[in-house]
């Protein structure tokens, strides 16, 4: 069913962001006066036509990873003496310029209105609230409880704000400052020193290299209450007992059971535990049981106390504003994820990134399905994120793509005349092997993350 969803929700997204991106190229085009012969959405063998009356033909491919709008152009076959005036070829280079880039503008749009949206209805985040610092962090003064209000001059509400302004600095390897705030309220300054990582740093795994873990809600490892019919009722254990260990090692709180229990089912038939009961120790052992795919004894924790409420209340935001604050917003987020990407893509270049951070489809069906699970919201800022990222790609200066186009009219410009076509037909093919080697690379990583 996974599998099923990923697929379902990839097409949805695909559809629509390479639905808008080619109607940005169409509508741009027909309100030019250039003839455009057909919309297609996907490649391949057509699953859908249409003709409509304007003589556009309109086309659903089987492949639905892209599109094109055709237009009259005397480069490709010859066109009607009386329709000279509509061919792509014969326009300005101004006119040109708008309509190739109509596509990736029209990306953004969506991705701005994605998010505006997204803020309108109001998403459920989690505010960068410190669980265990180590390592740099822990020498830099961060402690459990405190809330990082500001990064460097980006103040940050959210730990996707926290890690997309982290993760330039630490490739860099610069020292940043950090405002943080502690549970009474209080804000102080600290210096993060990020030049002390070491060449293994991955920025996939900011976080953990930097020292620092979000608060998570954990309770003690005392049982609240126990299943009829479980192993646990089976094996004697009752409300009140306090695991104290699992297979032979301490269990430091609720999530370090549930995380153990299935590992020690899969490393055994039967498990060992010690609980603690009217201050005496006692062993148990109990074979645990497959509920849903996943190996379950039959217990619940003891309901969490007032601070514990408290704490976990405060890690939790909702980013809601109204129809005039939520355009600010929407623009907001739109720079912080382009500067984001770009920074991202120019140091892959440089060589200071991994080329482990390219994504194929495979992952982006994955979070696809993942956010619309989580609910429209979640599922708004995936679509804005991809449109974002579509944007962003369509317009690098690679042949084949619109911003290959692009370079061209920019030589054109400069040299007063159009790139030859062997000129041409010699940048299509390089672009092609460039989008090519990515596109294998990405799948190439997204196999990897799948064996991991």
């Amino acid at each position: 069913m996974e599998i099923i969803g990923s697929i379902f929700w990839l097409a949805v997204a695909l559809g629509l962001l390479v639905t808008f991106h080619e109607f940005g190229h169409y509508w741009v085009a027909r309100r030019s006066g250039v003839g455009v012969l057909r919309f297609s959405v996907g490649f391949g063998q057509p699953l859908w036509r249409r003709r409509a009356r304007n003589g556009v033909e309109f086309v659903i491919g089987a492949i639905p990873l892209g599109g094109y709008v055709k237009m009259l152009d005397e480069r490709e076959a010859p066109v009607p003496e009386d329709q000279l005036d509509q061919a792509f070829n014969r326009q300005s280079l101004a006119t040109r310029s708008a309509i190739v880039a109509a596509g990736p503008v029209f990306n953004l749009i969506f991705a701005v209105a994605a998010f505006w949206l997204m803020f309108m209805i109001g998403i459920p985040e989690v505010r960068p609230v410190v669980g265990e610092s180590d390592g740099i962090a822990r020498n830099a003064g961060l402690d459990r409880g405190d809330l990082i209000v500001q990064v460097g001059d980006r103040e940050v509400e959210t730990w996707t704000h926290t890690i997309l302004a982290l993760i330039p600095l630490a490739l860099d390897r610069e020292p940043v400052r950090l405002v943080v705030e502690d549970q009474q309220q209080l804000r102080r300054e600290i210096e993060l020193r990020l030049d002390r990582l070491g060449p293994e740093f991955n920025e996939e795994r900011t976080l953990e290299f930097i020292g620092i873990e979000p608060w998570r809600l954990d309770l003690p490892p005392i049982v609240g209450d126990v299943s009829p019919g479980f192993p646990a009722e089976k094996a004697g254990l009752a409300a009140g007992d306090r695991i104290v260990s699992l297979a032979g090692e301490p269990v430091e709180g609720w999530r370090d059971l549930l995380e153990r229990i299935p590992e020690a089912a899969a490393a055994s038939e039967s498990i060992e535990l010690t609980i603690e009961r009217d201050g005496a120790l006692r062993s148990l052992s109990l074979t645990p049981e497959m509920n849903e795919g996943r190996a379950v004894i039959g217990v619940v924790p003891v309901q969490p106390d007032a601070q514990t409420l408290a704490d976990a209340e405060r890690t939790r935001t909702i980013l809601r504003h109204g129809p005039v604050a939520a355009v600010g917003e929407a623009f907001g987020e739109t720079v912080r994820l382009t500067t984001a990407t770009m920074g991202i893509l120019g140091r892959m270049v440089t060589g200071s990134a991994s080329l482990s951070n390219l994504s194929g489809p495979i992952t982006i069906a994955q979070m696809a399905n993942t956010s619309a699970s989580l609910g429209v919201t979640r599922f708004l800022f995936f679509l804005g994120l991809i449109s974002l990222s579509l944007a962003i790609i369509n317009l690098l200066p690679i042949p084949v793509l619109d911003g290959g186009h692009l370079l061209y009219f920019l030589i054109e410009w400069i040299k007063g005349s159009p790139v030859s076509e062997r000129g041409q037909i010699l940048g299509q093919s390089i672009g092609l092997m460039m989008i090519v080697g990515l596109m294998g690379l990405a799948i190439f990583n997204d196999i990897l993350r799948l064996l991991q």
